[in-house]
């Protein structure tokens, strides 16, 4: 646990010392939030967005990407010193190698997409072509990543099951691979809408990320342990700048990446019920926008004034600020009670 601590707090200190001259970089690649007229899924204008985030223009994006780069380059370099000096790193899985592919591949392959969204969103690139309808095709990329690690899962480690609490293990076999997709998908998708408030996606995934540490810990699976620790060492120090007013937001770069990783973890875990209630207000926010569009598409009204649920309190006069705080309070308590579900 000393080691694992230390590394977090590495990762820490290298991701504060990297993160100011990111910034700089940014500001001048000129990588930040334009000030443009935001549309929905209909391409329809959004008044109430724009009322209250317009004065975050000119805000760099991206800090999503110096957190993976760091944790990718620490946890790369770690794992094989520690073999070198005879550190028993053991894993749940009899093939350690395969569960650290899949978190490169979920962590790597779901940020590349992410990036690949913020470029042509902040550099302006024309919608043509394949990618001219970018959020069906987002879906659709998103789709066949969590499918690829969903048979990862499956057939290089063997995982098809998940445990529910009160009654044990439930085996899904064959069943296992499209509810992974789902899951990978959803809390992508859950963490890229969340990310709408100055800290709130980031300190709501930092206190998710501590249950499920503890969780590893508990397992003894040291590469996902490491993995975890490095993780949130660098994400304390983004969201020291994430906070408000932002000065960095994090970009589909990070919450793609960051919400794929989420999900693959708790699967890894085996704890999927406890990582619905850890993750809640994810699913919150997710809920709430799709009702609001199949209300939309279906009824041809809304369900709610506006969505998300963040926007929602927004709109009832709510300050930022307030709702960010309190949402952490609130996600301190459910990670509590998620991991109180994962271990009885």
């Amino acid at each position: 646990m000393a080691l694992i601590l230390g590394l977090l707090l590495f990762s820490f200190i290298v991701t504060s010392i990297s993160i100011v001259p990111f910034i700089n970089l940014l500001y001048q690649i000129k990588f930040q939030r334009v000030n443009q007229i935001t549309k929905d899924a209909f391409g329809k204008r959004t008044p109430i967005f724009d009322k209250y985030h317009s004065k975050k223009a000119g805000t760099p994006v991206g800090g999503g990407l110096l957190v993976i780069v760091i944790v990718s380059i620490l946890f790369a370099s770690v794992l094989p010193i520690l073999g070198f000096f005879g550190v028993d790193v053991t894993s749940v899985y009899q093939s350690s190698q395969s569960e650290v592919n899949i978190l490169f591949f979920t962590f790597l392959s779901f940020s590349i997409l992410g990036l690949y969204d913020d470029v042509k969103k902040f550099f302006g690139f024309k919608e043509s072509g394949f990618f001219g309808i970018r959020m069906r095709v987002k879906l659709v990329m998103q789709i066949i990543l969590a499918l690829i690690i969903s048979l990862m899962m499956y057939f290089s480690l063997g995982i098809s099951f998940l445990h529910v609490p009160f009654f044990g293990t439930l085996q899904m076999g064959i069943f296992y691979i499209p509810f992974a997709t789902f899951a990978i998908v959803s809390f992508a998708n859950a963490v890229n809408i969340t990310d709408g408030l100055d800290g709130l996606a980031s300190g709501v995934l930092l206190i998710s990320l501590f249950g499920l540490w503890f969780l590893s810990a508990t397992i003894l699976d040291i590469p996902l342990s490491i993995f975890i620790a490095m993780w949130l060492g660098s994400l304390v120090s983004f969201l020291y700048f994430n906070v408000f007013p932002a000065r960095l937001f994090m970009g589909d770069v990070g919450s793609l990446s960051f919400g794929a990783t989420l999900a693959v973890v708790g699967l890894l875990l085996g704890k999927v019920v406890a990582l619905t209630v850890i993750g809640f207000i994810f699913v919150l926010e997710i809920s709430s926008s799709a009702a609001q569009l199949l209300s939309k598409k279906f009824r041809g009204k809304k369900i709610m004034p506006v969505a998300p649920f963040h926007l929602f309190l927004q709109n009832h006069g709510w300050e930022e600020p307030k709702i960010v705080q309190r949402a952490w309070l609130v996600q301190i308590m459910l990670t509590l009670f998620g991991v109180w579900l994962a271990v009885i």
